[in-house]
C-alpha cells in the first residue's frame, strides 16, 4: 500500500488561487469559504478582519482604506508564494477600501490544505505577508479630532 503521502490530495492543487480582491463594497465570509472548498482539504482556516471601535489607546470613530494600483497584483504575488510554499488545495483573500464602520469586514482569507496544521501555518503566512506587503493604507480619524494614517493594511 502506497504512503498518504503519496496521494494526490496530499500535494499542492495546480492551480489553487481560487479568489483574489479588492473591493468597495462589503465583503463575504461565505463566499470566501465557499471559494476554498476542496474535496482533499482536511483543513480550512479562515481570518476575519474587522474595524474595531480603538487603536493606541484613542477612540476610533471612522477609518477609510485605499489601496495602490498595484495593490491585486502585490496580493497574486503573496498569495501565489503561499501556495508553493504550502500543500495549498485553495486560497482566497478579499480587501476591503473605501469608508468603513466599526464592526466591518476589512480583510478576509482563507486557505485550505490537506491537514489543519498546514492550513493554519499558511493562512497566517497570507494575512500577515498581504498586512506587510500589500500597498494599502488606512486612515483613522479619532474621536479626539487627530487623525493618522498607517501604512500597508
Amino acid at each position: 500500500m502506497a504512503s498518504t503521502y503519496d496521494h494526490p490530495g496530499e500535494q499542492a492543487a495546480q492551480d489553487p488561487i481560487r479568489l483574489l480582491a479588492i473591493r468597495d463594497t462589503p465583503l463575504s465570509v461565505d463566499e470566501v469559504f465557499a471559494a476554498v472548498g476542496d474535496d482533499a482539504a482536511g483543513g480550512i482556516a479562515l481570518f476575519v478582519g474587522t474595524v474595531r471601535n480603538h487603536d493606541g489607546g484613542a477612540d476610533v470613530d471612522t477609518l477609510g482604506y485605499s489601496c495602490h494600483p498595484t495593490a491585486e497584483a502585490e496580493m497574486r504575488r503573496i498569495a501565489e508564494k503561499v501556495a508553493a510554499d504550502f500543500p495549498v488545495r485553495a486560497l482566497a483573500a478579499v480587501h476591503r477600501v473605501g469608508d468603513l464602520a466599526v464592526g466591518d469586514l476589512a480583510v478576509v482569507v482563507a486557505v485550505s490544505c490537506p491537514h489543519r496544521g498546514e492550513a493554519f501555518e499558511a493562512c497566517r503566512k497570507l494575512i500577515d505577508d498581504l498586512k506587510h506587503e500589500v500597498p494599502i493604507w488606512k486612515h483613522q480619524k479619532f474621536s479626539d479630532g487627530t487623525e493618522e494614517w498607517v501604512g500597508a493594511c
